[in-house]
């Protein structure tokens, strides 16, 4: 069920009110609406939320949306502050609208791009995915830095663990981007690899922010 951007904003905030500020419920004044708009009907028809003399809360059907919808938006800041350089002013702004475009694969893709990010631009948690788990299990098993790996080694690029921005785009330019296959050609004096008909170099600093999955 695709919900409205507004009932989403408002599951947002009952999920921060919530697990964040540990509120039960919270007033329709709060969540700057009204419990005959037609998003509050919306929750309401899809078991979401419950109404009481308090105001709103939270329904357990409507916690793992809610949380989901969280995790979107903090994924949309960081990919604003981290990857387009977007200044804070315009971050939130910005994020709000992106958040709602974000479709699960398209999601899990940014999260794996950014290195599957635990915290907010602000500080806040980032709720877990699929695939931060699964890149936890496959880390233990297949995944590793590639300034850990052996000289001929060959593999597909993982994720990139870094939060410079500059780094991070500089990787980008070079083609480093997950799911690129990559080899091993050199490390040292410099680490060199080969990524399709290019070689590329660059120190171990940066290295060790390339994870890649072993062939």
């Amino acid at each position: 069920m695709r919900l409205s951007d507004k009932a989403e904003e408002i599951l947002e905030s009952l999920w921060i009110n919530t697990h964040e500020l540990n509120q039960e419920s919270s007033s329709f004044e709060e969540m700057k609406t009204d419990k005959d708009a037609p998003e509050v009907k919306e929750l309401l028809s899809a078991d979401y939320i419950a109404l009481s003399e308090d105001g709103i809360r939270l329904r357990k059907e409507g916690m793992k949306e809610a949380e989901n919808a969280v995790r979107r938006h903090r994924l949309a800041e960081r990919l604003m502050v981290d990857v387009l350089d977007i200044k804070k002013s315009l971050m939130e702004e910005t994020a709000c609208r992106f958040e709602h475009l974000l479709h699960k694969e398209v999601e899990e893709s940014i999260c794996t791009l950014l290195g599957h990010p635990t915290l907010c631009p602000h500080g806040k948690p980032i709720p877990q995915g699929r695939c931060c788990k699964k890149s936890e299990r496959a880390a233990k098993a297949i995944v590793s830095s590639i300034a850990d790996v052996d000289k001929g080694a060959k593999g597909k690029v993982a994720y990139l663990h870094m939060r410079d921005n500059k780094k991070l785009q500089k990787l980008m330019a070079m083609g480093i981007l997950p799911g690129v296959s990559i080899e091993v050609i050199q490390k040292f004096p410099s680490y060199v690899f080969k990524i399709g008909h290019s070689q590329i170099a660059m120190d171990e600093e940066m290295a060790r922010d390339v994870y890649v999955r072993l062939k």
